[in-house]
């Protein structure tokens, strides 16, 4: 198997970059789910509320991460880290800490929301833990739903295609890392593997939500609740959830690139 794609989402809930190799740090990968939109009470804020948000593209530039959108002028955001003090933020049921990231940015996403945000950043230093019914106590996460990575295999996306009258991209699941050359939804099982030079442990399936609906060419959700209508026919599980996925947790650091081999060390029972 090899990767075949990587890609980032700076800020939650936006349209992704696309890399051809990236450094793995122990949170994920550089720049991933940086930032984030808090609402009045400091909850976070996605396009599950906002489909629009899905339409938000990135780009990283030299010293600034890019937004822009379709009809609208851009924003710039400073890559170098806030001096304003932290404030107490919530992800589902997480409680952490972020720092603003200031007026502009907040007038800019609460003038195309309408609605009043705020947009927040982790810094290096602001530590979210990841749940430790999954993780060790040292493991950490960005503003990820869970874990710091996701990974989807192309055959789980063309199996779940050909079922669907009209098929999906891959954007639909925001994977940060994609490969090829797997058995539909082998990933399931993937306990420990090893992309390039770099370990991950795979440590719970993707379940998915309201937002694999939402089509990021247009910011408007499918009508027929499509794919995840056809997921949930068969990829529900008896515990309650659909599935879609392999979250991952680095357990090494190092650089991944496209066209790295994965191989498979472990499986789950």
């Amino acid at each position: 198997m090899q990767v075949t794609a990587i890609s980032i989402y700076p800020v939650k809930s936006t349209r992704p970059i696309a890399l051809s190799e990236s450094e793995v740090l122990p949170r994920g990968l550089p720049w991933d789910r940086r930032w984030m939109l808090v609402d009045s009470e400091a909850r976070f804020v996605t396009a599950r509320q906002y489909p629009v948000l899905a339409m938000i593209n990135t780009a990283l530039g030299a010293d600034t991460l890019d937004i822009s959108v379709t009809g609208r002028e851009g924003l710039r955001i400073p890559l170098a880290e806030p001096a304003a003090p932290p404030m107490p933020v919530t992800v589902w049921k997480d409680r952490c800490e972020a720092v603003p990231a200031g007026a502009a940015a907040d007038a800019w996403f609460s003038d195309y929301l309408g609605t009043r945000v705020r947009l927040v950043r982790m810094t290096d230093t602001l530590v979210r833990p990841v749940n430790p019914d999954y993780g060790a106590p040292a493991d950490q996460v960005s503003f990820a739903d869970g874990f710091p990575l996701l990974l989807i295999s192309a055959a789980s996306l063309q199996d779940l295609n050909r079922r669907l009258q009209l098929p999906v991209p891959m954007q639909r699941f925001r994977p940060n890392l994609v490969v090829d050359g797997e058995q539909p939804y082998g990933e399931d099982s993937w306990r420990r593997l090893r992309v390039g030079e770099v370990e991950f442990e795979g440590v719970k399936n993707c379940s998915r939500c309201v937002f694999t609906t939402i089509d990021p060419c247009t910011g408007v959700k499918d009508p027929g609740g499509e794919p995840l209508r056809t997921l949930a026919g068969y990829r529900r599980r008896d515990g309650g959830g659909v599935f879609f996925g392999q979250n991952l947790i680095p357990r090494s650091r190092g650089t991944i690139r496209l066209g790295d081999c994965v191989r498979v060390l472990e499986y789950h029972a």
